[in-house]
């Protein structure tokens, strides 16, 4: 079974996702901030996670660097989630780790997209 972390501090974001990508093939966490994100991640680091480009406690590349850091083996497909398209932070955040990205609000369908590449969708 596939796991996934949704960072976000939107609830509803992390509902939607969850409810997008929660199934017998793929088990989905949340977190609401980034450190709540590296605690988990620290225990058991998931497969994918999805990252809010804006977190309240901490930028969004520090978050994917510290990620690396936690398991450089076992280093997730981090995809950043942004409200608008911004060149800057995706390269940022690329430069940290990040293999894509995905523009809010989603569909199942882009979110489900976001992963295929990775060839780890459920």
């Amino acid at each position: 079974m596939k796991r996934c972390l949704i960072v976000d501090d939107s609830s509803v974001i992390r509902k939607v996702a969850k409810r997008i990508l929660a199934g017998p093939e793929m088990l989905v966490g949340e977190a609401a901030t980034a450190h709540e994100a590296i605690e988990i991640c620290r225990h058991e680091m998931p497969e994918i996670v999805v990252v809010d480009s804006l977190l309240p406690d901490m930028d969004s590349a520090d978050l994917i660097r510290r990620l690396a850091l936690i398991a450089p083996e076992a280093r997730p497909h981090i995809v950043l989630c942004l409200c608008q398209f911004d060149v800057g932070r995706i390269m940022r955040a690329k430069r940290a780790g990040a293999k894509g990205y995905i523009l809010k609000p989603f569909t199942r369908d882009q979110l489900l997209e976001s992963f295929r590449d990775f060839d780890l969708a459920a």
